[in-house]
């Protein structure tokens, strides 16, 4: 039996991100599964009544599902994958009859195509036109080049459509490569050294007609890379009769890269470069997808190695390469070879043009074996942009000369940033060394992977074009070239003083014209420069310091991943799970987390915790990162000099260990604070208000920020023996009585008419945005009613049991008869007072009085409120007394049970949906019985339901009738059962 592949692996196969979170969601939905050699299979249980079947031939790997995806694979293949990657796949005997028939006839094609011969060669007379073709074109072009150096670049047009028009001639003389070149220069025009840069691109365009004018003279493995940069195509089946070599090849890293974004059908390309673990060889593997990066699956996942041949391309330095046969089955690697065994290509030999990469180099994984490797290659092939670089125990740094990673004793690489900056890779490292495999380019070292911890991980920093121009270095040597080109060799001789000596040597024989002298000379000086890289000096950072917290699980690492990429509904209870247990992240995700925690603000402070010191440690090196870090709670000078930030935390936590100092210190500094950051300091008080901080909030009474005058007023309003209780108790007495009626006497007003100053600072005064009954504010007979906003807030502001020695129960309160100009304000100011006060038997009562008979006109929010004030038990009473004519309001009352909710309360609104689902079935088209009517209730059970519950919700998506219906619960019951996967993730 074939041996269990890695989820990571499966999780590489997926042509997308959703369709490995659609598989993920599919867990406990197979049957019928099996595995026998290399045939995996199984059924799965989708929308309609016959299930889907699922195929996976694991020596290709190949794929067939009877699902309606167009994706390969599908989420139904990644999830049967998953399942067998998580041993829940049991082998058999023999193969199931639906997936034999599948395999069987994909053997017979297959030998059919092993038979059929191979495709007819390109004939003699085919492959001159084609030459010929070429030739013409890029003569052309040679006259262009020289035109643009002999009268000035400075004059020259640089226009999208002159570049444009020189690459729609070389498309015509099939040479797509020089075309694809052509394009990329106007992205130059816009940079500050556009001409050393255009004259750059303009002088290795020149060299390359050169080269192609003069093929025959060149060596077969030159000849073939000037092919390959020109355009040529070369067939696989050419490259499969090269010779084979054969190696236990390392996959190193993977990038994925997108040209023509915009267009509806970009053209994807996948790169993977492979390191032979013997003959210290690399390979890439190209291919390339149009519309969708659904690429073969026939490449292991980095971290794994297997035992296989590759076929390279012809080439003067041989890199890009195909899979041969293979020997083995992938499997992970943990540690990189340090020493070469075998030369890295065969010596150099004339009649080949190839040169031997590890004669005189140094120990490989070292800057200057690295630097030694990429200028033979270069030497080799003078048009190569890049060359893949290994370096072993190397850390990265970020100081004043920019990005680099040093080695042990000091040498260091410049790291390019112009894909962005790798702070993924800072996060990783830590300050310690680390192995980095990326590309060497003129602007430095681009990162793709790095090894620690016995593993590959992605360090890449965006998917960008693969095929941009990028600026490099100048140097000092091209000054000269590049002025005589700015004002053209016809108005000047160019100086070549400053050229290196053995470029100034080749040059000195060059006859003919200026124009294309000037070019060759920029050429050789350019490979030269490039050639001639040395290594850097730079000094380590200082490193993270150590974090000793348990590392949070790989799978629940993998899925908080996923959560946040879809800012999940999940991600709440999957912190509130994960929070005690205080896990660590693991290094590798600690910057994608300090990315997130500065989108997502409810969701940032466990981010941060997860983060823990490593986040810190990197988070102050980050210009936009900085501020998330928190300083030391022990550490007391945060209180004098600390952002406002930082003195909110901490004193939040000195409240929460000694209240008495956080008040006395907030005492001590309350003359001398000013600014918003007034009123967050006083809202600290709220945890664990006690009489005792009544002085200070008398204080604030006085202050004159209004926004710190009304917290005062709200805070003292919940403490029922201070002053300010006593205060306002007097008001509501002198306002409020019971007027002249004798029989059934009702509560008016008698208010002041006229606030005097007592009344205003202790905040009566106020004005309301809004009313418990609306969105309003109070008004009468059009205008704004300051006396019915006045009562409001001494109502509010009263001790509830005030009015329980005036009218009795809160029962019996609310049913007391009320003026109509008094009843609004009185139950406003009663609602405030039991959510301040914490009441739950008059939040009972007035959620009674008011969800009874005026719920339409009251303020939804200030309902739930009261609603969570209640017992569990009441809140589940209440609920299952609602029939599904009420599910607006279950669902508007459901934000305020507890979660996940409570058992009986899931199975009843589970119940009142199959209710609606089954008048669907019986009313079609009904708009209000239409699934989409409840979306935001199946989203709320899908994050809110016990999970145990996933079984029922499966059945009843079987009994509800409508195909519709049953969808929607289909999801609602794979939800469930990927939060039960996320929890057991967390155990």
């Amino acid at each position: 039996m074939t041996t269990a592949w890695t989820a990571d692996h499966v999780g590489s196969l997926a042509p997308d991100a959703a369709s490995l979170s659609a598989a993920r969601k599919l867990r406990g939905k197979w049957h019928g599964t099996g595995i026998h050699d290399t045939a995996l299979w199984g059924l799965c249980q989708g929308s309609g009544s016959r299930p889907y079947q699922t195929i996976v031939d694991l020596s290709g790997p190949a794929y067939k599902c009877t699902c309606p995806s167009r994706k390969f694979p599908c989420k139904h293949a990644l999830s049967l994958l998953l399942s067998w990657s998580a041993g829940e796949v049991p082998a058999t005997d023999t193969v199931a009859d639906f997936a034999a028939d599948w395999l069987g006839g994909r053997s017979a094609r297959a030998e059919k195509a092993a038979a059929q011969p191979k495709p007819v060669r390109v004939s003699a007379a085919t492959a001159d036109k084609r030459r010929a073709l070429v030739d013409a074109g890029l003569g052309d072009l040679e006259i262009w080049l020289t035109d643009q150096v002999r009268t000035g670049l400075a004059q020259s047009d640089r226009s999208l459509a002159a570049f444009e028009r020189v690459a729609a001639r070389m498309v015509d003389a099939k040479a797509p490569g020089v075309a694809t070149a052509l394009r990329q220069l106007p992205l130059l025009t816009s940079h500050s050294e556009w001409p050393r840069l255009l004259l750059r691109e303009y002088a290795r365009l020149h060299l390359l007609a050169t080269a192609h004018a003069r093929l025959e003279s060149l060596s077969p493995a030159l000849q073939a890379s000037v092919r390959t940069h020109v355009g040529y195509s070369t067939q696989v089946d050419a490259v499969r009769e090269e010779p084979a070599v054969r190696d236990t090849w390392l996959v190193l890293g993977i990038r994925t890269t997108s040209e023509n974004a915009h267009n509806s059908r970009p053209l994807w390309t996948r790169r993977v470069w492979l390191r032979g673990r013997t003959t210290a060889r690399w390979a890439l593997l190209v291919d390339h997808q149009s519309g969708s990066p659904s690429f073969p699956a026939d490449t292991p996942p980095p971290g794994h190695q297997v035992d296989a041949e590759v076929h390279y391309y012809p080439a003067a330095g041989p890199l890009r390469a195909i899979w041969g046969t293979r020997h083995a089955m992938p499997e992970p690697f943990t540690t990189l070879p340090r020493t070469i065994v075998e030369p890295v290509v065969p010596r150099s030999d004339s009649s080949t043009g190839t040169v031997d990469l590890a004669e005189d180099i140094a120990p490989q994984g070292s800057i200057a074996a690295a630097l030694t490797e990429q200028a033979a290659a270069l030497g080799a092939d003078p048009f190569l942009r890049s060359w893949p670089v290994l370096l072993s125990e190397v850390v990265p740094v970020r100081g004043e000369d920019g990005w680099q990673l040093v080695e042990d004793g000091g040498d260091a690489l410049p790291v390019s940033i112009a894909d962005g900056e790798p702070w993924r890779l800072l996060g990783l490292s830590g300050g310690h060394p680390v192995s980095v495999v990326g590309e060497w380019t003129v602007d430095g070292l681009v990162p793709v992977a790095a090894f620690t911890a016995a593993s590959m991980v992605d360090v890449s920093v965006a998917e960008s074009n693969s095929n941009q121009v990028r600026a490099g270095v100048a140097d000092a040597g091209s000054a000269g070239l590049v002025s005589a080109a700015l004002v053209g060799t016809a108005r000047g001789v160019a100086d070549t003083s400053g050229v290196g000596g053995p470029v100034a040597a080749a040059v000195a024989g060059f006859e003919g014209d200026p124009a294309a002298m000037l070019l060759r000379t920029v050429a050789l000086q350019d490979c030269f420069a490039r050639g001639g890289v040395t290594a850097g000096a730079a000094e380590f950072s200082e490193t993270a310091t150590d974090d000793a917290r348990p590392l949070l699980p790989q799978l629940a690492a993998a899925r908080l991943v996923d959560l946040l990429t879809d800012n999940s509904p999940f991600l709440e209870e999957w912190f509130a799970m994960a929070g005690p247990r205080d896990f660590r992240a693991p290094d590798k995700l600690v910057a994608t987390l300090l990315d997130r925690a500065k989108a997502l603000a409810p969701h940032r402070e466990p981010l941060l915790a997860l983060a823990g010191a490593r986040g810190r440690w990197l988070a102050a090196q980050h210009p936009g990162w900085r501020t998330l870090v928190r300083a030391p709670a022990a550490d007391e000078s945060v209180w004098s000099y600390g952002r406002a930030a930082e003195r909110r935390a901490w004193l939040t936590q000195l409240r929460r260990r000694d209240p008495v100092a956080a008040r006395e210190i907030l005492a001590g500094s309350w003359g001398k604070e000013s600014g918003p950051g007034k009123a967050e300091l006083l809202a600290v008080l709220a945890d664990g208000l006690t009489l005792d901080d009544e002085a200070l909030l008398e204080r604030a009474l006085d202050d004159r920020r209004a926004e710190v005058r009304r917290l005062a007023a709200d805070l003292l309003g919940r403490l029922p023996n201070s002053d300010f209780a006593r205060r306002m108790s007097e008001r509501a007495t002198a306002w409020i009585g019971f007027g002249r009626r004798p029989i059934r006497p009702q509560l008016v007003t008698t208010g002041p008419g006229v606030l005097d100053d007592a009344a205003r600072r202790d905040g009566v005064g106020d004005s309301f945005g809004y009313t418990a009954y609306g969105v309003a504010a109070y008004r009468a007979d059009g205008a704004p009613d300051l006396a019915a906003e006045w009562l409001h807030r001494v109502v509010a502001a009263t001790p509830l049991r005030h009015w329980e020695r005036l009218l009795g129960s809160p029962e019996e309160a609310v049913r007391v008869s009320t003026a109509a100009e008094v009843r609004g304000p009185m139950f406003a100011g009663w609602t405030d007072a039991a959510l301040a006060q914490r009441d739950p038997d008059w939040a009972r009562a007035l959620f009674g009085a008011i969800a009874g008979t005026e719920a339409r006109n009251s303020d939804s929010e200030k309902l739930r409120e009261l609603f969570a004030l209640q017992p569990t038990q009441e809140q589940v009473r209440h609920l299952r007394g609602l029939d599904s004519s009420w599910l607006a309001e279950i669902e508007s009352l459901l934000r305020a049970v507890p979660r996940p909710w409570p058992g009986p309360t899931a199975e009843h609104v589970l119940r009142l949906l199959l209710e609606r689902a089954q008048l669907s079935a019986d009313r079609p088209g009904a708009p209000s019985l239409v699934p989409g009517s409840y979306r935001t209730l199946f989203r709320a059970a899908s994050a809110h339901f016990p999970v145990e519950l996933a079984g029922p919700v499966a059945t009843v998506a079987r009994q509800c009738g409508d195909p519709y219906w049953e969808q929607d619960f289909d999801q609602l019951a794979q939800n469930l059962i990927q939060r039960k996967t996320m929890l057991e993730e967390l155990q």
